[in-house]
């Protein structure tokens, strides 16, 4: 069966790397000791809060609602396509790496054939998303909708930062604009009737837009999905996306996190919400070239599969 590619992307999208250009010597040796390098902060501080039994608000959602843990984000990968000279099975801890010719190379065929519809659907929404106008009239209120007339709080040992009344007054003021179904499914059963759209899994290609705050954060999730045909230092990137735009989801939720070193921005009056919006912007400028990347990365993974399975593209992958 034909391959078939994203609309909008090119029709014939980069090769692979051939074998030795990246990786050779000890290329990618320097390589993959500066990735571990750069992760190993992030994946040791959540492994030791673990140990402790220590709940983090903000940075546990990276390791718990996404499910690459502290040991999978350790593995190093070049990607598929790339020849890494002199290595062993000991170098790399992917089992999908072959040997060859002296070195280990992650050929594209090596990737599961029962994951090719998630591979179609998933390089059609990155590439939806790219090309899509961006949005900032959210004001970041989902948090806001999960705890909307609800006793009950996903952060019960996180103060919030107002009254129960005056909390629900911020989202009775407020439009609610949120274009995320995974966001959207959290909101309290009150919450859910005022958001302008009714969402759903099979409508994400329709809605998310690259101003979404979750959209972007994301982009680590399609980086991830991939291993090990996705290169590393993407995944790293798409990480330091997400972490960041944690960090802005949840200063600018109703909890209190001053504990936690993060100062809240008050997006229920408007210079909270014009600092939001300045700041939703700034990470949606950051991430684009992420997902640009992620597109293209899945284009030529897709194109190198042969056996596509036929029909339509499964709607909500991912």
């Amino acid at each position: 069966m034909a391959v078939v590619r994203p609309a909008g992307a090119e029709q014939n999208p980069s090769p692979p790397l051939p074998v030795g250009e990246q990786g050779e010597g000890s290329g990618w040796r320097a390589a993959r000791a500066a990735y571990l390098a750069r992760v190993a902060p992030w994946a040791e501080d959540r492994t030791a809060r673990m140990s402790r039994g220590q709940k983090h608000p903000v940075y546990d959602f990276l390791f718990e609602y996404y499910s690459f843990r502290p040991a999978h984000l350790l593995r190093w990968t070049p990607g598929f396509g790339a020849f890494l000279e002199g290595a062993t099975r000991g170098d790399v801890a992917w089992g999908e790496f072959v040997e060859r010719d002296g070195g280990l190379l992650l050929p594209a065929e090596a990737f599961p054939a029962h994951r090719l519809s998630y591979l179609q659907w998933a390089t059609e929404y990155l590439n939806a998303v790219l090309t899509r106008e961006p949005s900032f009239a959210c004001f970041g209120l989902h948090e806001w909708a999960m705890v909307y007339r609800d006793p009950n709080v996903r952060h019960p040992y996180v103060p919030l930062r107002l009254s129960r009344a005056e909390t629900d007054a911020a989202v009775d003021a407020q439009p609610l604009r949120c274009s995320h179904y995974d966001a959207y499914r959290f909101f309290t059963k009150e919450a859910a009737p005022l958001n302008r759209w009714e969402l759903s899994r099979v409508t994400t290609t329709e809605h998310d837009q690259p101003g979404c705050l979750h959209a972007n954060m994301d982009l680590y999730k399609f980086a991830y999905k991939i291993s090990p045909f996705c290169p590393s230092d993407v995944v790293a990137d798409a990480f330091e996306v997400a972490r960041a735009a944690r960090e802005l989801d949840m200063r600018a939720s109703p909890y209190d996190l001053r504990a936690y070193g993060f100062e809240p921005i008050s997006i229920e009056t408007r210079a909270g919400r014009e600092t939001y919006v300045e700041a939703q912007r700034a990470l949606s400028l950051r991430a684009q070239p992420m997902r640009e990347r992620l597109r293209d990365v899945y284009a030529r993974l897709l194109a190198a599969q042969s056996d596509l399975p036929p029909g339509p593209l499964p709607e909500g992958r991912g």
